[in-house]
């Protein structure tokens, strides 16, 4: 990174309506963002709400309707990202009663929802079929015959997949990948438990079964790893249809699309990797000599992750020494997060794209690590960056796409409050998410 090229942000990894204007300011859909700090406080998650929508239309636009696009509500989630989701008709996954509870609070229509868990509880159950969820994803088989009872109980029939483990190596972080067999989600493709698992769906009175579910892992850049566990899971339609006599209707391949988190990584080609997936399935169905299923997916990051960044505030600047010969000094600055607010670093060494936003600079780069205030040692949002030397007490800097895990695996690790999110659009800020306060903190405390 240059001294010319430090004040640019770049359009793949920023929000489509983010800015550097001619004072060196940068600006959210119009918003400045030092107006956003001084406003809501910082840390602080920004949403532009239109570039959201956007990625949400591209990606309904590639998989042929927004009906089977299932926004991945784990990734981010409150009642007005679940009113977004509605209103561009895509539907919507839960992976936990509570997520479930704030859709429908949200006024989501509960037969576009999808409901996961590997370890759905009773309540969770019950509140599925109560409602109307449109899908209970399958986890065991355990839960297949506890979902029958409560919907019998109900006198209702609820609609089901099977997650399916393909037993595909995406080549994600060990802690993403999700389709090999040694893990915790799905029910084996390779021993037979998935056809028995479907044959006894078929046999519940109170289940419809109605296709099967995969996830093949995270931050997946192209097709190769969704195909082959299509494949895969295709051959079991065709083992269902043969021995059972059920043609399935539908075929869930999960989410995982990877986004570009730093400058030089590229942005996934949505349209190209749909219509590359979408015909290897119609092939592969075709060769089976079966009915090539609806394709449903399941995107989570890839529609909020670039939409949101996060904005701190610079503390305490320190020049530490190394005790390196090609590095001798390194600058620590410190920031008002960390950790608590984003912990995607110190889990999966994930790097972001970091650029002052109350101001540009033409300061040499030097050495630098960006630190949280946390009593931790590996509290680092930045190992490792040149940035420019003038940065100092009181200046903000943003990280872009932070909008997908960041707040939601946030925490209250030394007491730290959890931070507002706003949304951003033409020119307007609004509060989705209010800063959590210390009286939130003891209102659990039952001594007080």
């Amino acid at each position: 990174m240059t001294e010319t090229d430090f004040n640019e942000l770049p359009a793949h990894v920023w929000p489509q309506g983010a800015r550097r204007e001619e004072d060196g300011v940068v600006t959210l859909a119009g918003v400045p963002a030092p107006e956003l700090a001084a406003e809501f406080g910082t840390p602080l998650y920004v949403f532009d709400e239109d570039d959201f929508r956007l990625r949400c239309r591209d990606m309904a636009a590639a998989f042929g309707g927004p009906e089977n696009v299932h926004y991945a509500s784990k990734a981010f989630l409150s009642t007005r990202v679940v009113r977004w989701v509605n209103e561009e008709g895509l539907c919507l996954d839960v992976a936990s009663v509570n997520e479930a509870k704030v859709a429908l609070a949200g006024g989501f229509p509960a037969q576009r929802m999808t409901a996961h868990g590997n370890n759905k509880g009773q309540d969770y159950l019950e509140l599925c079929v109560s409602a109307g969820v449109g899908h209970v994803v399958l986890d065991n088989e355990g839960e297949l015959a506890r979902l029958n009872e409560v919907a019998a109980a109900a006198g209702r029939v609820q609609n089901v997949m099977i997650r399916v483990k393909p037993g595909v190596d995406a080549h994600t972080h060990e802690f993403v990948a999700t389709a090999h067999e040694d893990q915790k989600f799905g029910i084996s493709l390779a021993t037979g438990a998935a056809f028995a698992a479907a044959q006894a769906c078929l046999e519940a009175s109170h289940l419809n079964l109605v296709g099967l579910h995969c996830h093949v892992g995270s931050s997946v850049f192209n097709a190769e790893g969704f195909k082959l566990a299509a494949e895969r899971v295709l051959s079991l339609y065709k083992r269902i249809h043969t021995e059972l006599g059920v043609s399935l209707p539908e075929l869930d391949l999960g989410g995982g699309f990877g986004i570009p988190y730093m400058e030089y990584e590229e942005a996934l080609d949505v349209a190209a990797l749909a219509a590359d997936l979408l015909a290897a399935v119609g092939r592969t169905a075709a060769e089976l000599g079966i009915a090539a299923p609806k394709v449903l997916v399941e995107p989570g990051r890839s529609l909020v992750g670039g939409s949101a960044v996060t904005l701190y505030r610079v503390g305490t600047v320190k020049d530490v020494e190394t005790g390196k010969d090609d590095l001798p000094v390194r600058r620590y600055l410190s920031v008002d997060g960390g950790m608590s607010d984003n912990i995607r670093p110190a889990l999966y060494e994930s790097e972001y794209d970091v650029r002052l936003v109350n101001r540009d600079s033409e300061a040499p780069l030097v050495d630098s690590r960006i630190v949280g205030f946390h009593c931790e040692s590996g509290d680092i949002l930045v190992n490792e960056r040149r940035l420019p030397g003038d940065i100092t007490t009181g200046d903000l800097v943003a990280f872009a796409t932070t909008g997908a895990y960041q707040y939601m695996m946030s925490s209250r690790y030394n007491g730290a409050l959890r931070p507002a999110v706003v949304s951003v659009r033409r020119g307007q800020a609004s509060l989705m998410l209010r800063r959590e306060t210390i009286d939130d903190l003891l209102a659990l405390d039952v001594d007080l």
